[in-house]
């Protein structure tokens, strides 16, 4: 299964307390069939910058968008290898396990596993939403 995710802001639409809303379309293998899930606007405005211009790890942040897309809607940990993820990103693996550490130590995903070789869960936190 092939992703791509494509941003959309709609900056015509505002919720109550002020934020835009951003929109994630993801296609899979054809553009007919696309689903759309949402993504906070802390995402795009504050978060992309830190990861991209201050840290300089655009791999951190696709990799987060990557389980973003992949997790919506899911009550359960998506399951996932690193392997996997480097191949539906385009990225290489170390540069997966690299961004998965930052995002550990960033504490902005949480991983489970049944024992310690099997393939981890993510699930992905958002701690700006207290």
């Amino acid at each position: 299964m092939n992703l791509t995710c494509e941003i959309m802001r709609e900056a015509n639409h505002k919720l109550g307390s002020g934020t835009t809303v951003f929109f994630i379309a993801v296609a899979i293998d054809t553009i007919a069939a696309m689903r759309q899930f949402r993504i906070d606007s802390y995402v795009v405005e504050t978060l992309m910058p830190d990861l991209v211009l201050h840290d300089r790890r655009p791999s951190t942040f696709l990799v987060y968008l990557h389980l973003a897309c992949r997790s919506a809607g899911r009550r359960q940990p998506l399951q996932t290898s690193h392997q996997e993820m480097a191949d539906l990103t385009g990225l290489s693996k170390s540069a997966v396990q690299g961004a998965i550490r930052i995002l550990l130590r960033r504490r902005l995903v949480r991983t489970v596993r049944e024992r310690a070789t099997s393939i981890p869960g993510y699930t992905v936190l958002r701690p700006w939403r207290r």
